[in-house]
Parts: structure tokens; C-alpha cells; sequence
């Protein structure tokens, strides 16, 4: 039975990468796939990896029907037997619905790749909508880590080091970003909710209000 999967997971924990697998293992049993993505850190029309494997894809602009697009591709004579969708936490709920559709009416698989919730805490729409509808969820199973070690759970953003907790929901942005521009993090729940990052938490470690020095 053909399934709409949602694999979930905060930044860093090999979304993209597991996406990317999933293409070449179908293609090389010669199955066709439309990818589709949305702001990839690579650029319009892009699914990458920060392993360094890129490879195109179709750029899931906003009011774009997927369903629609997918449609006609098989009525051009285009063979499509499945459709990985990254980055998806970007989509509309609409396109989510259409993801549905892809499904239940075509018969296609559709493998959808997205982080859950937003640098506040809250879910995305898109991500939302899949855990409404997806007959599977997936949490990806390889840990993006905490600076302190522990198991990261949420992302962050970040500007000059610093967390902010206020803006637009997407600002594109990427991870290992120098420190003075709009970045994001991976946190775990405890550094999440003390705003506590890896460029202040090193800044804490050198004040001495933290390491007092007692003379002898």
C-alpha cells in the first residue's frame, strides 16, 4: 500500500542525507522519483546534503499544486513512481492535503523530510498537517547533540551568538554560520528554555563570576 511518511527531526540529524539515500535506492531498481524541495541551503531547485551531496530538484514555490504538477507530469507519458518532498515543515497545509492526494489517488509513495517545530517551540503549518495526515511518522534515529552533549531537541536561532526567541518564522539560515549573522543551533530542551548557547555558555565559562580564582 502505497504511504505518505513523515520523517522528522531537528536540524543536523541527516534529513536531507536520508532523503537523498532513499532517491538513489529506488532509482537504482530503476523506479523514477520527483523530488521536490523548498529554500534549500543549496539554492532554487536544490536538495542537499551538509555531507556534500546535491542533487536537482523541482523548487515547491508557494501556491504551487503538487498534486497538480505530478498530474501532469504522468500525462506528458513522464514516469513517476514515488515523490520525495524536503524540507516540507516549509509548505503550505494545502500542499500538504495535495501531498495526501498524491497517495490515495495516484498510488505514489511520498517520502516528505521536515523539522517539526520553529526556533519558538511552535510547530510549523506544514509540519502540523503532516502529523495530521501521515500514515506513518518517522523521528529519525541518528541524534543531533547539544553543545553540552546531550541530545539536541529543538533549534534555535541565533544572531551574533546570541538566541532570539522573536521574528518572521522563516528566515533561511544554516547552521556553522559565522557568529555575527542570522544562524541557528541545535539545543536540547534544557538550553532551549535558559537561552543558553554554545557562543554564550563559552563566554560564561570565562567570566570569572563563574570560575573564581582564590588566591593563596
Amino acid at each position: 500500500m502505497p504511504e505518505l511518511v513523515f520523517f522528522s527531526g531537528t536540524m543536523d540529524c541527516g534529513k536531507s542525507t536520508l532523503a537523498l539515500q532513499i532517491g538513489h535506492n529506488r532509482s537504482a531498481r530503476g523506479l523514477q522519483g520527483v523530488i521536490f524541495t523548498r529554500d534549500d541551503r543549496a539554492g532554487e531547485g536544490k536538495l542537499s546534503s551538509r555531507l556534500g551531496l546535491v542533487t536537482e530538484a523541482v523548487e515547491a514555490t508557494e501556491g504551487m499544486d503538487l498534486y497538480g504538477y505530478l498530474v501532469d507530469q504522468l500525462s506528458r507519458g513522464g514516469k513517476v513512481d514515488y515523490a520525495i518532498v524536503d524540507e516540507a515543515q516549509f509548505l503550505a497545509p494545502d500542499q500538504i492535503d495535495q501531498l495526501a492526494r498524491v497517495v490515495d489517488d495516484l498510488g505514489l509513495d511520498v517520502f516528505a523530510f521536515g523539522i517539526t517545530t520553529d526556533f519558538r517551540t511552535k510547530l510549523f503549518p506544514g509540519s502540523q498537517r503532516l502529523i495530521e495526515l501521515a500514515d506513518r511518522i518517522e523521528a529519525l534515529q541518528v541524534e543531533a547533540l547539544c553543545w553540552c552533549g546531550a541530545r539536541a531537541t529543538h533549534n534555535a536561532r541565533t544572531v551574533g551568538g546570541e538566541m532570539v526567541v522573536e521574528g518572521a518564522q522563516v528566515v533561511v539560515g544554516d547552521v556553522n554560520r559565522p557568529v555575527e549573522e542570522v544562524g541557528y543551533e541545535v539545543l536540547c530542551r534544557r538550553h532551549h528554555l535558559r537561552q543558553v548557547t554554545s557562543a554564550s555558555a563559552h563566554a560564561g565559562a570565562l567570566s570569572p563570576d563563574v570560575l573564581p580564582v582564590t588566591s593563596t
